[in-house]
């Protein structure tokens, strides 16, 4: 279990015997192996997808293979298979693990095997690999909000490591995510090039202000799923919300935050920098967020 963090989540012992989807083909945890040949293991070239499973469902399950193909298509990554493949392959998966609900599920894509290890696409061989990784990950709600700290490891531009891409080759993010441990916080807050904030190492960050929610432009942060899902929600209720750039200074003065991701949903800010935010509890409006999404994901999704 991870000791720490945004993806906290309740032990389970099913997860020792879970079956993986490897290139069409289904193996037991303890056998489920790919080449040192890799292109993912060599290189982290590859992108990949989280998907919760909830009520038999895939949630935004369009939205995830839309971000999935438009990184591949970005790498020049041939996928091989459709959107209604893929998805397929999902289902199946699911199936083959008779898993109904609170399932999270990594889909990896790498661009397959090479011949020898180097960088260039030229020294691949076949097709790409695909391994579809289901897991009984409930979130651990134990824990009332997360505390943040602002890390040095910034996020890139669109002509260095895209950061608006899901890929395998996660370094920048793993950098702060190791510099806010060592802080002892759960994650870092990652400034861009300008010294705006930009996003969390692995959700996606808000701050609620004048009771107005901020958010960042997206230019440098990765287009999350929930992200999308929480400024539509927003909208929909008459919610002020902006995406633009802003600072620390008015992170300092926010009256909530809270971040957003796949797995967790919104997870209230208790502090930042070792700054209390909204008394070190959930926030009115953030609560009332996480009831917006709740109800959403209830009525897109049905128990059925």
């Amino acid at each position: 279990m991870i000791k720490k963090g945004t993806h906290n989540y309740i032990p389970n012992s099913k997860n020792d015997k879970i079956i993986i989807f490897i290139n069409g083909k289904f193996y037991n945890r303890s056998n489920a192996m790919i080449s040192v040949f890799d292109s993912g293991f060599l290189l982290g070239d590859g992108v990949w997808e989280g998907i919760r499973l909830f009520n038999q469902k895939f949630v935004f399950l369009k939205d995830h293979l839309d971000r999935l193909y438009f990184g591949a298509k970005k790498l020049s990554i041939e996928i091989g298979y459709n959107k209604n493949e893929l998805e397929g392959f999902l289902y199946k998966t699911i199936h083959k693990n008779n898993m109904k609900t609170d399932i999270h599920v990594r889909l990896i894509v790498s661009r397959g095997l090479k011949n020898t290890p180097y960088q260039h696409p030229n020294a691949n061989i076949g097709n790409s690999t695909i391994v579809i990784i289901p897991e009984y990950k409930k979130t651990d709600t134990t824990k009332e909000g997360i505390n943040l700290v602002t890390v040095s490891t910034i996020r890139g531009t669109q002509n260095s490591q895209d950061p608006r891409l899901n890929t395998l080759s996660k370094i920048n993010c793993i950098t702060a995510c190791i510099e806010a441990d060592n802080a002892g916080a759960d994650e870092g807050i990652m400034l861009d090039i300008n010294n705006n904030v930009a996003t969390c190492n692995s959700t996606n960050f808000f701050i609620i202000h004048k009771n107005e929610i901020w958010t960042s432009t997206g230019q440098y942060c990765l287009p999350g799923i929930t992200r999308k899902a929480i400024i539509a929600i927003a909208k929909e209720n008459d919610i002020p919300i902006f995406e633009k750039n802003f600072t620390m200074k008015d992170v300092d003065k926010a009256q909530e935050a809270f971040v957003t991701g796949t797995f967790s949903g919104i997870i209230p800010v208790l502090t930042i920098n070792n700054n209390i935010i909204s008394n070190s509890k959930p926030g009115k409006i953030t609560k009332y967020l996480q009831k917006l999404y709740y109800n959403k994901l209830k009525l897109l999704y049905p128990n059925q």
